[in-house]
């Protein structure tokens, strides 16, 4: 017996973007249900089978993309979300990721990078415990941080540009630069995204290491 095809849901209200998405990731062996609202996704969310994931933009009418996240976690709806946005808002990325998104992508996004991170939202699963044994590998990482290399971590995962991190601190833009890069070599983040998942995950080392 032929099992399904992994289920990606698209939540957007641009047709355009959604009858391109569709064409990618059909392609790319996947199903797809579409809608062209949070609210029309909501009457539909009861039914979501196991080993989904949702594509869903930020910006929409009545209910954006992160109010529609909110509501899911009220209904105790656990969906990796991958958001789409066609603005580079760092604080609402930032948000997203906090809020428990598994990645926030600008439009227009790379198709092949796109069915990456969808092969990867599909292959999460909390109950794993290869990746909680990933993630304390990873923050072992977190221990090597210097104190002004965590300072620089927490507020850029906080969603502060290189800018603003470097006068809430009294040190040079480049000096920020030079840290940030330490942060991001030392626990093996490969973007911003990444890193705010590390510092969820590793709290409690970055607790112990400032103490």
């Amino acid at each position: 017996m032929m099992s399904s095809p992994p289920k990606v849901y698209v939540v957007d209200d641009d047709a355009a973007v959604r009858d391109g998405l569709v064409l990618l990731l059909e392609s790319a062996g996947f199903a797809i249900d579409v809608y062209a609202s949070a609210g029309e996704f909501l009457e539909a969310a009861h039914a979501i089978p196991p080993g989904a994931c949702l594509l869903l933009d930020v910006r929409m009418p009545d209910m954006s993309g992160p109010m529609l996240q909110a509501e899911l976690a009220r209904r105790g709806i656990d969906l990796p979300i991958i958001f789409l946005s066609a603005h580079g808002d760092i604080p609402t990325a930032v948000q997203a990721i906090k809020a428990g998104a598994v990645d926030f992508l600008t439009k227009p996004v790379d198709g092949d990078l796109l069915i990456q991170r969808v092969q990867a939202a599909l292959a999460m699963s909390s109950a794993d415990p290869r990746r909680g044994a990933a993630n304390r590998s990873r923050c072992a990482g977190v221990a090597g941080l210097t104190a002004r290399e965590r300072e620089v971590m927490r507020l850029a995962v906080m969603g502060h540009a290189n800018k603003e991190i470097a006068q809430r601190l009294g040190i040079s833009h480049r000096t920020v630069e030079i840290h940030r890069a330490r942060v991001m070599r030392k626990t093996g983040a490969a973007n911003l995204v990444e890193l705010v998942h590390l510092a969820k995950d590793c709290a409690s080392e970055l607790e112990q290491a400032g103490a």
